[in-house]
């Protein structure tokens, strides 16, 4: 396993837990884990669940929806920003014959 792997599994066990001590079945854990993704979506669902202690899995479930939802703007927004600076290059530099990013 690689150190993202181990990290991505040690996350994934503590949010299980965390989501087990709640009196939830870690099925739910395990499925809000693959939702997230990232140790780091993780991290802020642990956040969420050791603050409020949610007392319904609606409650967890509406949290990682906001969580994704979260994550998917901030890829959407890197994404313009890129396609923008290459519309920016195109407009300032023009199309050069040597510029495979174009062709």
């Amino acid at each position: 396993m690689t150190g993202n792997q181990i990290e991505w599994a040690r996350k994934r066990d503590e949010l299980v837990s965390a989501i087990k001590r709640l009196g939830f079945p870690k099925e739910l854990g395990e499925q809000i884990a693959k939702q997230l993704g990232s140790p780091k979506a993780m991290d802020r669902m642990l956040a969420y669940l050791y603050n409020v202690k949610p007392q319904t899995a609606e409650l967890i479930v509406d949290e990682m929806l906001a969580i994704c939802s979260d994550i998917d703007t901030w890829h959407n927004k890197k994404a313009a920003e890129e396609a923008n600076a290459k519309y920016n290059d195109l407009l300032n530099y023009g199309l050069g014959t040597d510029d495979e990013d174009w062709g």
